[in-house]
């Protein structure tokens, strides 16, 4: 993977490339997150996630 951080929309089901890139990074834990590995994201606060454990760490501390 190379170093150049990607700007990304989400969207429901799917993101739009803003700024190319090959990666995004974890709102949560801050791991790198290549654009054909990304499946979670957020479409409401616009953020990605690296997995599930991080979509639960973030839901709770919204709660």
């Amino acid at each position: 993977m190379s170093e150049i951080k990607a700007k990304l929309k989400y969207l429901a089901n799917t993101f739009e490339v803003i700024e190319r890139g090959d990666y995004v990074e974890c709102a949560v834990s801050k791991k790198k997150i290549s654009l054909e590995n990304l499946n979670y994201w957020n479409v409401d606060l616009q953020e990605a996630y690296f997995s599930p454990a991080e979509v639960k760490k973030r839901f709770e501390k919204l709660k």
